[in-house]
């Protein structure tokens, strides 16, 4: 464990703890300031007395500054501490907008996405960050990076989920700094003539003429998806049925490029450029060509996050190789780390973030030992071992994470990654060659066939791996003290296999026994648990009533619906699933619920808990009340709006308790 006392490891994991605790507690400018400068005063003479005391004061200062530093950086992208942002100047209602397009999303059903910068918000210089949604219709055009919209429209934020462990988008949004979103139609904007230009428009338009030469060549459908995402970053193409067959073999992360893409295309390079270092000084003429190649590939696919990450991680870890120390590997890792999270705090909180450093850490740290466990003197053999290593290694890095994100493991990674990773050097390197020569409208049929013949093989062996349901396991439920737990026990299970001591071994042991006590625990809350739950959801009702690991579902559950319901089953440990038809009446704790639906056929109780109206009853809701005694009313979102809010308006002059699952989200009859 001698390669994580690098100072640069423990300042990257001091700043990562300022970020976290200045992203959830808010502190102002005015008071992380002061504090800072202290700290500084008080580390400089901590650094002259700490050879004169055995304390480790200046190491204690030290990790103080540096979690104040942490806390600062995040602290610069909160609004509430920049007057400039957008946020500090909204309106009630709409406001005149000037935005430019940073990011082009992938379109719904609905709306074609973006994510824009807001320059002007009624007059007044502004920044910021919003979703733009615009209608999508046949008519409606593309925006590309770099336009720039005058809008008027109303910032409306983003909405908490409406149903229990569905995906907090709110949330996801938020962690980008991204709070509100703008709607408009079709015809609700102008687009300026002269929009200022930026490296990142210029780069967007070079990979939209790239997609577009290659949209031209004779390519498969599905190929060509293929191509735009592993060598452009454009995943927009990609089919559903593709990418489930690629997330349920294990090989999802080839689809976006990453650190897994950049660091095999650094090794391709390196061996490319071997004969540089015959020249004089010809290992840092090496090491310049080698990045500007790196940060091309940046360029060419679109300079997305993602690649700016990953494409900066292995330029440091290219000067690690550069300096020919291993041991320094790790050092330039957190280095890496450190470099980017001061520029860009925000990316703590982002999964392939977390992902591409679990990873490489993984590999890096990992790969060797195993190695060491056993180094076959036949090449074939030799070769194989160390693919298989290399997946083993990244796996456990990004298994827990994983696990807490996705709560999926294909039990065949192993394998998709040892046909990936071949498949995925040659598609590289040969791609180079065919973006050169589409560029240079030369591209050879010979060419062009056998690279769509390697994309269509892999695909196709994707597709099989993928169809072995038996090896994907689905809906495993895992919290965030398991994520922790997670990494405790893989941690010290590397440590003790390397170099087994008791020490170790007890602690590996004792991470097993709190992590399954821990899943002991949440199982015994489940068993006592008793739910009764009504879901939001369009054109539908649906009534959950959950008696320890058993849901029983009152209704008809909708392809929307049934997701809904598999994130809930795990969420809260479920055994198994039972559809029963929807009641119209329930009993809760003595309690009455009286679900009234289309027929508009009254209670025979005088004496309701709670009036369910569903599927749009067309019914007097004055008159209903004053011949029923009903403590509350609840509507779903079967119901039309117009009929909903008017039963509010009447639940409002009687001052009856009243909830919309449109607004308020689901409703829980029982609660914990």
């Amino acid at each position: 464990m001698q390669q994580f006392n690098f100072i640069s490891i423990k300042l990257s994991f001091f700043l990562i703890v300022g970020i976290i605790v200045g992203f959830y507690i808010e502190f102002k400018l005015s008071i992380i300031f002061p504090l800072l400068i202290i700290l500084l005063a008080l580390l400089g003479i901590a650094y002259k007395r700490k050879s004169k005391s055995g304390f480790p004061f200046f190491g204690i200062i030290a990790a103080l500054t540096t979690v104040s530093i942490g806390v600062l950086v995040i602290s610069f992208s909160n609004p509430k501490n920049n007057t400039a942002h957008y946020s500090n100047h909204l309106k009630e209602n709409k406001s005149e907008w000037i935005v430019k397009v940073d990011e082009v999303l992938k379109s719904s059903t609905f709306s074609k996405r973006y994510i824009v910068n807001a320059k002007n918000c009624d007059g007044n210089k502004v920044l910021g960050k919003l979703v733009l949604n615009v209608s999508n219709d046949s008519i409606s055009p593309s925006f590309k990076v770099d336009d720039e919209l005058i809008l008027i429209a109303e910032a409306k934020r983003t909405g908490k989920p409406l149903n229990p462990y569905q995906f907090d988008y709110q949330e996801f949004l938020q962690k980008k700094r991204i709070y509100h979103q703008l709607n408009i139609s079709n015809h609700q904007y102008i687009i300026t003539k002269t929009p200022s230009r930026t490296l990142f428009g210029y780069a967007s338009s070079f990979r939209g003429n790239l997609i577009e030469k290659l949209q031209k060549e004779n390519f498969g459908k599905e190929e060509l998806a293929i191509i735009e995402a592993l060598i452009l970053g454009q995943r927009n193409a990609i089919s559903a049925a593709t990418y489930d067959d690629y997330k349920n073999a294990g090989a999802v992360h080839i689809l976006a490029v990453s650190g897994l893409h950049i660091g095999i295309l650094l090794l391709l390079l390196q061996f490319v450029l071997k004969p540089l270092e015959l020249l004089p000084k010809g290992k840092i003429i090496k090491l310049i060509v080698l990045v500007s190649l790196l940060w091309a590939f940046a360029f060419i696919a679109g300079l997305s996050a993602s690649i700016v990450r990953a494409v900066t991680m292995f330029t440091f870890i290219a000067y690690a190789m550069y300096l020919n120390r291993p041991t320094n590997t790790f050092n330039i890792i957190a280095l890496s780390m450190f470099f980017i999270l001061m520029i860009e705090p925000l990316f703590l909180f982002q999964v392939g973030f977390q992902m591409s450093y679990a990873a490489v850490i993984a590999i890096v740290w990992i790969y060797p030992k195993l190695q060491r466990f056993w180094y076959p003197e036949n090449i074939v053999l030799r070769k194989g071992w160390q693919m298989f290593s290399v997946s083993i290694a990244a796996q456990l890095g990004v298994l827990p994470i994983s696990l807490f994100y996705f709560h999926q493991f294909p039990a065949l990674f192993f394998i998709s990654n040892l046909v990936v990773i071949p498949f995925l050097g040659i598609i590289l390197g040969l791609g180079a060659l065919v973006l050169l020569l589409t560029i240079l409208n030369a591209l050879p049929e010979v060419v062009l066939s056998f690279y769509n013949f390697l994309i269509k093989s892999m695909n196709s062996i994707i597709s099989f791996i993928a169809q072995q349901e038996g090896f994907v396991f689905r809906n495993i439920p895992f919290d965030s003290l398991q994520l922790i737990l997670g990494y405790l026990i893989i941690i010290s299970l590397v440590i003790t296999l390397a170099k087994p001591k008791f020490k170790r071994l007890a602690i590996l042991l004792l991470g097993i026994i709190v992590f399954q006590s821990w899943v002991l625990y949440k199982q015994s809350e489940t068993i006592s648990k008793e739910r009764i739950v009504l879901i939001h959801e369009t054109a539908n009702t649906l009534i959950l009533r959950q008696k320890a690991t058993i849901l029983e579902v009152f209704g008809s559950p909708t392809n929307f619906s049934s997701r809904i319901l598999q994130d809930y089953k795990t969420g809260e440990r479920i055994d198994s699933i039972l559809i029963s038809p929807l009641k119209n009446s329930f009993s809760i704790n003595k309690q009455t619920l009286y679900l009234m639906d289309s027929l508009s056929i009254y209670p025979h109780q005088k004496q309701l808990d709670y009036l369910v109206l569903t599927q749009s009853p067309r019914i007097n809701l004055e008159r209903l009340l004053d011949c029923t005694n009903v403590k509350r009313v609840i509507v779903d979102g079967s119901n039309y709006k117009s009929y909903v809010a008017r039963w509010k308006t009447t639940c409002l002059k009687r001052k009856l308790p009243f909830h919309d699952t449109s607004e308020k989200g689901a409703y829980y009859f029982i609660k914990d």
